[in-house]
């Protein structure tokens, strides 16, 4: 059964940050009495996951992503972070949402989007293993014996680190609309929390802030969108 979810939330993996904004509205007793203290540790816990996942990616990038938006995989890849963490970049991803709920500000949020985010992704790493498991069989076994599913194996991480290239470009052609996704998210959602305080003026210079914070990552989504598309950035 979990499987089968699993397999479900991979398929519209890419509908579920969007959905994860209506949580803003939801009603509930605050985190912080000012919610721009919200975002603003949202923001961290955020660039915290967002450094996970481009570390990631940096140091050794495979294609378990999918493809026709179903679990696959060419390799057992065990190089990198992953000879840390089977999912790295899923606790990347799980540090990003964390943010982004606390920036909502209320414990209905926090105490119902945290749980939902886990279990979506509890879920689809049961997809991915069941297929991994199919496809490697006892090498994929033998994985699951050495590295932990969650949280990183620490002993030997400096030397991994330090044997391997960082691959810059590759972080930035297959990145960059992630960042810009979820500084988006918590640009709306401060937005919403000054409107509702009726801060959201011409004059207010956390207006201002969240503006320019937005204004930067578009110029920088776009700047990476264009070197992506006309390829004077290749990954390396």
């Amino acid at each position: 059964m979990l499987v089968r979810i699993g397999n479900f939330f991979f398929h519209y993996r890419n509908f579920l940050f969007p959905f994860a904004l209506l949580f803003v509205l939801l009603p509930g007793s605050k985190v912080f009495a000012d919610p721009m203290d919200a975002v603003l540790l949202g923001f961290v816990v955020a660039c915290l996951g967002q450094l996970v996942r481009g570390t990631t990616i940096g140091f050794k990038y495979i294609i378990r992503g999918g493809k026709d938006r179903r679990v696959y995989a060419e390799d057992l890849v065990t190089e990198g972070l992953y000879n840390h963490s089977r999912n790295p970049m899923y606790v990347g991803n799980v540090l990003i949402l964390c943010g982004v709920a606390l920036a909502c500000n209320t414990w209905t949020c926090v105490l119902l989007a945290v749980p939902f985010c886990v279990f979506i992704y509890v879920a689809i790493i049961a997809a991915e293993e069941n297929f991994l498991r199919g496809k490697f069989g006892a090498a994929f076994d033998a994985y699951c014996r050495d590295v932990p599913r969650w949280l990183p194996r620490l002993a030997g991480l400096g030397a991994t680190l330090q044997s391997m290239d960082f691959k810059w470009r590759r972080v930035i052609v297959k990145e960059y609309g992630t960042p810009f996704g979820w500084i988006t998210g918590l640009c709306v959602i401060g937005a919403v929390h000054l409107w509702r305080a009726g801060r959201l003026n011409g004059g207010d210079p956390t207006a201002h802030t969240l503006l320019i914070v937005w204004l930067v990552a578009l110029a920088l989504w776009a700047a990476a969108r264009v070197l992506k598309k006309t390829k004077k950035l290749r990954p390396n």
